[in-house]
């Protein structure tokens, strides 16, 4: 038999999102995650193309964590007759139905591709009952050649590496790989003996704050909004980054660090998320096991409102201020996050804060980028509002993070593959990678093929 490694990048490259890989190796054809691309919208249109490889030959599918963009095009690739296992951690796949059916709520109203029947409840219940989650560290056996081991990435709560190893020689994909120390999360694990390496790149060619700087910047954030009397709202993602977020509030009104204002959780999914969040405390870091172990409610104290149910969102507008509201989605690309914006963003009292990576494109990359007006929910909105970045908050290694990740394992590598990254954050690591670590480093392109004898 071959006993080449082949590669095939059907998405995530050029590209943050759309994380798709394929894998052939001892007979057998595996996809490393099967993610939606994302840019103005939740999904671009570019994601009902056909896959490049036959759905119903794969053998497995191993999703590396919970974000949309990672496992998002799972029901069309059910649609497309895809029938073998698709194993990640426990908790992602706790996360995989809520993430899943809050997706197909958002795209079965697009009736021009009739994506309400990829996205059925069928299609979803079928791909749930073919998935598997396992614990970190445990080995999986496909064949007596080839094993895969979920390592720890750091990022969200069950994020994954995918170690594979065939005839003694190890391939990893990063998946995406966290901005340790995280509030929530242990650190992202060390590798030191890996072969090959497809890794991340979302923030390849810049630097995060520090989590002391970060801490700091959120707390004069809040208490310049509260002394113009003002309203912030803060676009997040409803996995993970709304939970880190609820926890450094927890802790900052806890010790009396920021004022006591009405603090409004506006996101079902996060709010849904939350009690999945419940279940895995043991996959917490120690610190926030030990802050959590006295919450009976994981997220508790003075000022904070779960608003649950769209009448309750509609009434916040009604609370005086100042105020803080926390809502979806990240890129203010949908969700309720937009209804807080078209409200607020006119008053030169409010502030928007925006704490995640802003795809190109999106309305908060616009904003970002210093717009006056932007166009949601079909009119044009004047941007008077304060609007602030804060990096340390994004969920991915910084630039220098990545490197040090790479320099763990750098003697034993023989190529590296970076993706998931915008061209110019590619290029950067890539050209960092080769500098600093005198290593072969490539940013591939769409889908190519590469081939590596193991």
């Amino acid at each position: 038999m071959d006993k080449n490694v082949k590669i095939t990048f059907c998405g995530g490259t050029g590209s943050v999102t759309g994380s798709n890989f394929f894998l052939e190796v001892d007979g057998k054809k595996i996809l490393v995650d099967c993610g939606l691309t994302q840019g103005t919208k939740v999904a671009d249109d570019i994601n009902w193309d056909p896959f490049p490889y036959n759905s119903k030959e794969i053998d497995i599918l191993f999703i590396s964590h919970a974000h949309v963009d990672h496992l998002g095009r799972v029901p069309k690739l059910i649609h497309e007759g895809f029938r073998g296992k698709i194993y990640s951690t426990e908790p992602t796949h706790e996360l995989a139905l809520p993430m899943l059916e809050d997706t197909a709520g958002i795209l079965s109203k697009n009736t021009e591709l009739h994506l309400d029947k990829i996205y059925t409840e069928e299609n979803i219940k079928l791909a749930l009952s073919l998935w598997q989650g396992f614990n970190y560290h445990n080995p999986i056996e496909i064949t007596p050649n080839l094993e895969m081991t979920f390592l720890n990435a750091g990022h969200i709560l069950g994020s994954a590496m995918m170690q594979f190893v065939y005839n003694g020689k190890k391939i990893l994909f990063t998946g995406d790989l966290g901005n340790s120390p995280s509030p929530i999360l242990p650190d992202t694990e060390k590798v030191t003996d890996i072969d090959y390496l497809i890794m991340e790149s979302v923030y390849g060619d810049r630097n995060h704050e520090s989590r002391d700087d970060r801490r700091k910047y959120l707390e004069e954030v809040i208490e310049d909004n509260y002394k113009r009397k003002g309203t912030l709202i803060i676009p997040t993602f409803s996995l993970e980054r709304s939970q880190e977020l609820l926890f450094e509030l927890d802790d900052m009104v806890t010790n009396n660090r920021i004022p006591i204002m009405p603090i409004f959780l506006d996101s079902p999914l996060a709010i849904r998320l939350t009690d999945v969040f419940k279940q895995f405390r043991t996959y917490f870091n120690e610190n926030a096991q030990k802050a959590m172990s006295h919450d009976k409610y994981l997220f508790d104290f003075p000022g904070l409102h779960s608003t649950l149910k769209s009448e309750e969102s509609k009434m916040i507008g009604n609370v005086p201020n100042p105020k803080i509201v926390i809502a979806g989605s990240g890129m203010s690309n949908g969700g309720r996050i937009v209804h807080h914006e078209r409200h607020y963003l006119p008053d030169p009292n409010n502030t928007l804060l925006l704490t995640g990576y802003q795809a190109v494109g999106t309305p908060g990359r616009l904003i970002q980028e210093g717009v006056k007006t932007v166009h949601i929910t079909g009119e044009d909105v004047v941007v008077r509002a304060h609007v602030v970045t804060i990096t340390g908050y994004s969920g991915h290694k910084d630039s220098d993070g990545l490197l040090d990740f790479v320099q763990d394992t750098q003697d034993t590598l023989k190529k590296v593959f970076v993706v998931m990254g915008e061209p110019k954050s590619s290029m950067f690591l890539v050209q960092k990678l080769r500098d600093n670590l005198g290593l072969e480093a490539f940013a591939p392109e769409q889908g190519s093929t590469v081939s590596f004898p193991c």
